[in-house]
């Protein structure tokens, strides 16, 4: 099949975490891996990237996850980037990020009807991605866009990566939770317990478990 190039809480410690995301913006190598997909493949890989993350998708994650899922999917593959400011300092970031990922799936959902979706959140993405499927902090931040439950059955797989809100064990809603997988380096300090901002760009392990997972549930 021929591709083309797609351009297209406690409280408080949620705050300490996203404070920490803004120590550590900036990580990583400032090129990512280019997003090749088909206009409508079979599986539409969304992702919602970090705080001021460089790359396509992010060099962090999203980059290198959408080529780890390329080759361990058998089926044709997509990626669409979320379009939002990824931007703590911007109130309406997280927001803007639920109305873009919601809006997304929807509009492919009726341009093709066969298609599926893996969800993609990166740090203040998984945020984004938590609102997307209604997680009760996340949804309740305002200005969220929750997808409906109609397309509940669209969503193949979650994949979130240094979450923020996992320091309170907060996770997504019942029914996407065996669906989910949630990354956590050890020593990063906004998804754990740890003390080592430079853990939060570290997760090259967390790609091929990632990977499998989704192809497991495509």
């Amino acid at each position: 099949m021929a591709n083309r190039k797609v351009i297209h809480f406690d409280k408080w410690r949620v705050v300490q975490a996203f404070v920490v995301l803004l120590l550590v913006a900036g990580f990583g190598t400032t090129t990512g891996l280019p997003a090749w997909a088909s206009s409508c493949a079979a599986v539409d890989v969304v992702v919602a990237r970090g705080t001021q993350e460089p790359g396509f998708l992010g060099s962090a994650i999203g980059d290198p996850v959408f080529d780890t899922i390329r080759q361990a999917l058998p089926v044709s593959v997509s990626a669409y980037r979320v379009n939002y400011p990824a931007d703590l300092l911007d109130p309406s970031s997280i927001g803007r990020g639920t109305s873009d990922m919601t809006a997304h799936v929807m509009w492919q959902s009726a341009v093709c009807p066969d298609q599926r979706f893996i969800l993609v959140g990166y740090s203040q993405g998984a945020v984004v991605t938590h609102g997307v499927l209604g997680t009760g902090p996340a949804a309740g931040l305002g200005g969220i866009s929750t997808l409906p439950f109609e397309y509940e059955s669209r969503v193949a797989a979650v994949l979130l990566f240094g979450d923020p809100l996992l320091v309170n064990g907060t996770t997504v809603p019942g029914l996407y939770a065996w669906r989910t997988g949630n990354y956590c380096t050890g020593g990063d300090p906004v998804c754990g317990a740890g003390a080592d901002p430079a853990q939060h760009g570290n997760y090259g392990w967390a790609m091929w478990p990632a990977a499998s997972l989704a192809a497991r549930l495509v």
